[in-house]
């Protein structure tokens, strides 16, 4: 078992049974924003009531329990509650510190000073910050222990009162070690499901998920749960009728054991470290996952899909999500996300190409419609209270694709015409993006692009001076294409992916609002003018608040 079973608490008709061996061996069957969005209200002749879903009015009054509160999202998420019903009662934010002190400190320098809360500043003048304490609660934890780590009088004042538990912590490296991903990013949820069942007041369970769980699917991946045991890999065989013998079924518990092994096994830190990134890629990929992070949150919906009994559950699926389009201001954006260390490098002349299919799609969404369509399928289930698994897809690439090669040339046109400064004070004329389709193509490329870009074997008048930094330049050269084909081969099962994925679910959330819901609350992807949105909010978004204002003008 992973964890000791609970004493009996006082439930709201969820159950108490807690994830076994026998469970869990076995599956269970079950200005710039007007525009960048052409138009949040495109009128489909679907007719919906004054009220819609009720958002507003479910919020107010609401005690929520978010994990992953320090990250990109969650901050996203915590802005927009506050802003959109000052009056809802309580949040507490599970925030990994030594002591409350600790957690308090975090929460006032990474939360409540960051720039993306300047509106509410704005709104509440001298008594911002009074406001800001009286409704977010910072709260000392680690979603890995149990019960939260949270300290037991604290454990059960938010277990009697907590209404919502929204799970956005998560590990998002792609090539995390496999101990520490499965930690985050399946035993959490599995200690978040054991904590929620002890909730007596619980509407709702919302995890916080990626549509690359979808792994190496192809085509229109549909919007629906997993179940215990499921794997990709056993999908494609059985579709592909292969005489072979099928894979095993996914056994969590023993991918918990195999980690713990290998890590045990191996003896020194630096060998541990390698030997667990090494271990995550290779059992995802046996099971048809791209890569560790994916394959460990895949394995985390399918936890909560064992667990949840009658807790009614909210998974959303996100593709990749970038910048604010519209609010609380456009090209808000926190740490470099999926695409960016791309578009940094190529804006500041250090990568002229990549390992990309041209007509293949980058499948984006910015952070706000990513919440609001959160807020919108919180607000619909936790008021109907009904126990179920409800998967959103909150994804562009069925109804509003954007296409590598599109993106390359508005890459080309905004450094072209707004270029990156150098050292020196001068404007970095960037070349247009090569597209490879072969990784021998690419790394030729950057190796001859890198060679002539730092000047290899460039004459000098004197021979001892010529002599080190020919050698300072080449170990230059040779980090450059290491560090280039590194990302090749992280982004490739992306940049070469030919899954799409489906949002009916989505749609039909959007068609449940009310005219109003819909303005305050849109999250229609398919009226992102991807021109407008990279080009004059998500690169500008990029500079300002990535690089912090460094090589612009």
């Amino acid at each position: 078992m992973f964890m000791e079973e609970e004493e009996e608490h006082d439930k709201k008709d969820h159950g108490s049974t807690l994830l076994d061996e026998d469970s869990l061996a076995s599956p269970n069957g079950k200005a710039q924003e007007e525009r960048a969005v052409k138009g949040l209200l495109p009128y489909d002749g679907t007719t919906t009531s004054m009220e819609g879903i009720g958002i507003v009015k479910f919020l107010r009054g609401k005690r929520l329990l978010i994990t992953g509160a320090t990250g990109f999202v969650a901050k996203v998420l915590i802005e927009k509650i506050l802003r959109t019903e000052p009056d809802v009662s309580k949040i507490y934010l599970l925030i990994k510190a030594k002591c409350k002190e600790a957690a308090m400190e975090r929460l006032k320098n990474e939360i409540i000073e960051t720039e993306l809360f300047k509106c509410l500043k704005q709104t509440h003048g001298k008594s911002f910050q009074t406001f800001m304490l009286s409704k977010l609660v910072p709260v000392v934890g680690n979603v890995c222990e149990q019960n939260l780590g949270i300290e037991t009088d604290l454990i059960d004042e938010i277990t009697s009162q907590v209404d919502i538990i929204v799970n956005s912590a998560a590990s998002t490296t792609f090539d995390e070690r496999y101990d520490l991903a499965l930690d985050i990013n399946t035993r959490g949820p599995l200690q978040l499901m054991s904590f929620a069942k002890r909730c007596t007041q619980l509407n709702l369970f919302l995890q916080v998920s990626t549509a690359y769980v979808n792994g190496e699917r192809q085509g229109t991946i549909l919007e629906k749960p997993f179940s215990l045991g499921d794997s990709i890999a056993r999908e494609k065989t059985t579709s592909d009728c292969c005489p072979t013998r099928p894979l095993p079924m996914l056994d969590i518990e023993a991918e918990m054991k195999l980690a713990v092994n290998t890590k045990e096994e191996a003896s020194q830190d630096d060998a541990v470290a390698q030997k667990m990134k090494e271990l995550g890629l290779e059992r995802a990929r046996i099971y048809g996952w791209q890569d560790t992070y994916v394959f460990t949150k895949a394995m985390g919906e399918m936890v909560i899909d064992n667990m949840r009994d009658q807790i009614p559950v909210v998974i959303i699926r996100p593709s990749v999500i970038e910048s604010t389009c519209r609010e609380p201001f456009p090209g808000w954006m926190e740490g470099n996300r999926m695409m960016d260390p791309i578009i940094l490098s190529y804006g500041k002349g250090q990568l002229t190409g990549f390992l990309v299919d041209p007509k293949g799609v980058l499948d984006v969404v910015p952070a706000d419609m990513v919440v609001n369509a959160t807020l919108a399928a919180m607000a619909k289930h936790g008021t109907a209270g009904e126990p179920g698994m409800n998967i959103y897809q909150i994804a562009s690439s069925v109804v509003n694709p954007l296409v590598f090669q599109d993106l390359a040339k508005l890459l080309f046109d905004h450094f072209n015409s707004s270029p990156c400064i150098d050292s020196r004070g001068e404007p970095i004329h960037v070349p247009k993006m090569k597209l490879f389709s072969s990784i021998d193509d690419f790394s030729s490329h950057i190796l001859t692009d890198t060679i002539q870009r730092i000047g290899l074997g460039s004459p000098s008048h004197d021979q001892k001076l010529s002599k080190r930094r020919e050698v300072v330049r080449r170990k230059s050269v040779e980090k450059s294409v290491e560090q280039a084909k590194y990302l090749a081969n992280i982004y490739e099962p992306y940049t070469f992916y030919g899954g799409r994925f489906d949002n009916t679910n989505t749609q039909k959330l959007m068609e449940d609002m009310s005219e109003e819901e819909k303005r305050s609350f849109g999250f229609d992807v398919e009226s992102i003018d991807w021109n407008d949105y990279i080009s004059n909010i998500h690169i500008p978004g990029l500079r300002r608040h990535v690089m912090k204002g460094r090589g612009m003008c």
